[in-house]
């Protein structure tokens, strides 16, 4: 098996707001796709809803070969595909992973015993939802608020675990 054979995530651009329908025909086609998807509540004159809206608006995520990638021109809704240095942005199955683990429900733990972590310094969460997330300490207080990346797309997140959660692997980043 060669590199072109492997399967990979690669990142498609959608047109604006069509990015449910586009995964949904992209996976008719036999594809793999991942779009992440966050539950807001939506508030009108009359009403709240709870909607699941994009993550990262125009995106979704899709694993197939790179040879593969010229027939995803062909789905309604699909823009473009993200290039990085004249070749194909490749998404590592870690971070797709990340994100999953960072859209799970939410489990209340009660606070226990904790190790004392600092500002800067690279920890993993050890229990909950967000268990295998590896990322870096940027503040604590009652709760520890971590930054976790995704270098091949650019992006962060802030989100708040209980320091309970949470062992120190790294001293921290100079």
């Amino acid at each position: 098996m060669n590199a072109v054979d492997t399967k990979k995530w690669f990142v498609i651009k959608t047109m604006s707001r069509a990015e449910k329908k586009t995964a949904e025909r992209i996976d008719l086609l036999g594809f793999t796709s991942y779009l992440p998807l966050q539950t807001t509540i939506k508030q009108w004159s009359d009403r709240k809803k709870k909607v699941k809206l994009p993550l990262i608006p125009g995106i979704v995520f899709v694993s197939c070969n790179e040879a593969e990638l010229s027939s995803l021109y062909q789905v309604q809704g699909v823009h473009s595909i993200l290039r990085f240095l004249n070749n194909y942005a490749v998404v590592r199955e870690e971070e797709i992973r990340n994100l999953q683990l960072l859209l799970k429900d939410q489990v209340e733990i009660s606070e226990e015993d904790f190790e004392e972590i600092t500002e800067g310094e690279i920890i993993e969460v050890t229990q909950g939802p967000l268990t295998g997330i590896i990322a870096t300490s940027i503040e604590h207080q009652r709760n520890y608020r971590l930054i976790i990346q995704f270098e091949s797309i650019g992006r962060q997140f802030v989100v708040h675990v209980s320091r309970s959660q949470v062992r120190k692997i790294k001293d921290k980043i100079a």
